[in-house]
C-alpha cells in the first residue's frame, strides 16, 4: 500500500520533497495558500535540479487542501512552513491526526520539532532538515538549485517510509542526536540575510570576498557562543567549520580552487529569505541570526553582528529595500563589532 503523506506548507519546499514522494508513487495532498495551490492544479508539478534532473507530476496525481481536514489518514505528516507558522499550523491538526502518527518537522531554525512536539503529544515528532535549496519558477516548477539531501532524527518509526523516500531521490540520512546538524545547518543559513540584501544570486554572491567576510564575521561570532554554551556543531562541509569561516576570508582566486564545491550552486538560486523580502512576506531572521542573538544572552556574550544584520533584515521587510554592496555591507558588519566589543569590555570592568 502506498504511503498517504500531508504536507503542511506547500511552498517551495514542501512542494519539491512531496512532489519527489509523489513520484515516487506515495499519496500525497498539499496543504497551503490558495494562490500556490490554484497554480499547481492549473499546471501540475514540475521538479528539476541542477544535475539535471526533470520530473513531472500531473494534478491528477496528488490533492490540495487548504485546511488539513483529511489529517486522519494520513501515515506521515511533513511540516515545512516557516518557522514563525509552526504553531497556528500544527494546531490545525489537533482532533484529526491518529495517535502515533509520524510527524516529521523540515524546517529551518532550532527547536520547531519541540514546539510541535508540545501541540502533538499523542505523534511521533521528529526533528529533520532540508540541506538543499529550492526556487519557484511560475507554472509550477520547482528547482533544486544546490546540492545536499534530508536529515532526520533517527528513529524505528520511519521504517515504513525509508523506501519511498530512497525512490524519490531523497534518501534520509539518519541522526542518533539532530542538534550538531542543526547547530551546523544554522551555521550555514546565516549566509541566507547577507545573500538577501545583496540582492545577488547566491552563486555570485559567495564568489566576492567581501560578501564572504560578511559571513565569516557571522559565523566567528556564532562560533564563539556557541563555544561558550558547549554546543559542538556537526561537520557539514569539506573542512570543520572554524577552518570553514578562515576559508571565507582568502582571495576569489584561492577560494575558487580550495572550495569550488562550495559555488556548486546553480547560476539563478537565491535564499529562501531573498524570496521572502522579494514577495513582502515576513522572513525567518529571528530563527537564524535571532536563534545566535538569543543564545549571546543566554550565556551573556554580546552579538553585535548577528544583531546588526537583524536590524538591517527588518528594515528591509518594513519597506527600506535595498542592494547592498559587499564592502558597504561589510563596513557595517565590521562597525557592529567593534562597537559591541567596546561594550563588552566595558560591561567586564
Amino acid at each position: 500500500m502506498n504511503s498517504r503523506v500531508l504536507v503542511i506548507g506547500a511552498g517551495s519546499i514542501g512542494n519539491f520533497v512531496g512532489g519527489k514522494l509523489g513520484v515516487a508513487g506515495a499519496d500525497i495532498t498539499l496543504v497551503g495558500r490558495t494562490r500556490m495551490l490554484d497554480e499547481i492544479t492549473a499546471s501540475g508539478l514540475r521538479l528539476t535540479d541542477l544535475d539535471g534532473g526533470d520530473d513531472a507530476l500531473t494534478a491528477d496525481r496528488f490533492h490540495v487542501a487548504t485546511e488539513p481536514d483529511d489529517a486522519g489518514s494520513a501515515d506521515l505528516v511533513l511540516v515545512t512552513v516557516k518557522s514563525a507558522a509552526t504553531a497556528d499550523a500544527v494546531r490545525e491538526l489537533c482532533g484529526k491526526i491518529r495517535p502515533g502518527t509520524v510527524v516529521l518537522s523540515l524546517q529551518n531554525g532550532i527547536g520547531n520539532d519541540s514546539v510541535i512536539r508540545e501541540i502533538l503529544p499523542q505523534c511521533v515528532v521528529l526533528a529533520g532538515m532540508v540541506m538543499f535549496n529550492v526556487v519557484h519558477h511560475p507554472g509550477g516548477r520547482f528547482h533544486r538549485g544546490t546540492e545536499g539531501g534530508l536529515a532526520v532524527q533517527d528513529d524505528p518509526a520511519l521504517t515504513p517510509f525509508l523506501d519511498v523516500f530512497e525512490r524519490a531521490g531523497l534518501e534520509l540520512r539518519r541522526y542518533p542526536d539532530l542538534r550538531p546538524v542543526q547547530w551546523a545547518k544554522l551555521l550555514l543559513n546565516l549566509n541566507n540575510p547577507i545573500n538577501a540584501l545583496s540582492g545577488r544570486p547566491l552563486r555570485e554572491e559567495l564568489a566576492d570576498r567581501d560578501y564572504r567576510r560578511c559571513l565569516a564575521l557571522t559565523q566567528r561570532e556564532a562560533l564563539a557562543v556557541m563555544s561558550r554554551a558547549r554546543i559542538r556543531p556537526a561537520r557539514l562541509t569539506p573542512l570543520p567549520p572554524r577552518l570553514m569561516a578562515t576559508l571565507l576570508t582568502v582571495p576569489d582566486a584561492l577560494f575558487q580552487r580550495v572550495a569550488g564545491q562550495v559555488l556548486a550552486i546553480d547560476p539563478v538560486a537565491r535564499s529562501s529569505m531573498a524570496d521572502d523580502l522579494a514577495l513582502g512576506r515576513k522572513t525567518e531572521i529571528s530563527w537564524l541570526c535571532g536563534e545566535i542573538v538569543g543564545l549571546g544572552a543566554m550565556v551573556g556574550m554580546p552579538t553585535p553582528v548577528n544583531q546588526r544584520l537583524i536590524e538591517l533584515i527588518v528594515a528591509a521587510e518594513q519597506g527600506d529595500r535595498r542592494a547592498w554592496s559587499g564592502p558597504e555591507l561589510l563596513r557595517q558588519l565590521r562597525d557592529a563589532a567593534a562597537g559591541g566589543s567596546a561594550e563588552h569590555r566595558a560591561n567586564e570592568r
